[in-house]
């Protein structure tokens, strides 16, 4: 990965008595993919506004690929694309047609606007519907679509606002490989999503936004070592729930949740635990256990941990 390509800095943005952002922050490495993450609300459709120039912060700024988004917009306009939560395509036109529209709304000449929509229609896997009016298109083939009508100009930066919401997971999986391509093509890649497995799998790096701020950045691996590891624990006997409670109870200084029938999850402080020394405590309190599983915290559990910490700040 390179140099940034992408930087917010101190981005402040009200609408009227709501404060979308609060003093952002972020920095994008050429080349990645840059995972933003937040509960609803959280200011990140309001970011990806501002930096594809679609609205101006109230303080702070921001560049891409060097250029302001306020002062030279024009610039950054010229070395982004933008595919919203939908398709922004025309349903009474072909796929063929959509791409050839767009092709000239971006300057090109006939000729290229026609070269390039038949080179993304066939590169993205659209060739045989490409001559199919896009009302009968799939939800997946039209976000395909959608996708590559922002790959027209080959843009440096390309934002994803939720791009896959309301999927089945065949198309969402089809999404992915596109995004994968284009980034091993060299674009960069802006993902919102609140589907916490596609950042797991596209992202480099993760940005978890909350009330306007970011509050954690980091790799996947990185954000889920913050908060240990997790730790699975099944009795054989439900008499021994109330022991292997108290047993997990000492190691994580937590209560264990209950998760079913005999078994008890904790997330463990740091990931310095070997699972014998686990079993040997279990067994000095009496407890047989018929599974103990010691692995690393879902992303999902790690956007909660620092979502409710916020909360409580």
């Amino acid at each position: 990965m390179g140099d940034p390509i992408v930087i917010a800095e101190g981005l402040h943005k009200t609408f009227g008595d709501t404060h979308a952002l609060r003093g952002l922050d972020l920095s994008v490495p050429e080349g990645s993919v840059c995972g933003v993450l937040g509960p609803n609300g959280a200011g990140k459709t309001t970011a990806v506004r501002i930096l594809a120039t679609l609205c101006d912060p109230d303080a702070g700024h921001a560049r891409i690929a060097g250029y302001d988004v306020v002062s030279e917009a024009g610039k950054v306009r010229a070395r982004i694309g933008l595919a919203g939560q939908r398709a922004a395509v025309d349903e009474q036109l072909t796929g063929r047609g959509n791409l050839r529209m767009f092709g000239r709304l971006y300057h090109l000449s006939r000729r290229e606007a026609h070269r390039q929509a038949d080179n993304l229609l066939e590169r993205f896997g659209l060739k045989e519907a490409a001559d199919r009016p896009v009302a009968g298109y799939s939800g997946g083939m039209r976000r395909r679509l959608d996708l590559i009508t922002c790959l027209i100009q080959r843009p440096d930066v390309l934002f994803l606002d939720e791009p896959t919401t309301g999927l089945d997971p065949r198309s969402r999986g089809e999404i992915w490989d596109s995004v994968r391509e284009l980034v091993a093509e060299g674009t960069t890649v802006l993902l919102t999503t609140q589907y916490l497995d596609e950042a797991d799998h596209l992202a480099d790096d993760i940005a978890v936004i909350d009330h306007g701020q970011v509050i954690a950045t980091g790799t996947p691996d990185g954000l889920k070592s913050t908060i240990g590891d997790r730790l699975d624990v099944t009795v054989e006997d439900p008499t021994g729930l109330r022991p292997a409670m108290t047993v997990l109870n000492a190691l994580a200084g937590t209560d264990p949740t209950v998760k079913g029938p005999g078994q008890l999850s904790v997330a463990l402080p740091g990931s310095g635990f070997r699972l014998a020394d686990i079993v040997r405590e279990l067994d000095r309190a009496g407890v047989t256990a018929a599974d103990v599983r010691l692995g690393r915290p879902t992303l999902d559990e790690v956007f909660l941990h620092l979502t409710d910490q916020k909360e409580h700040v």
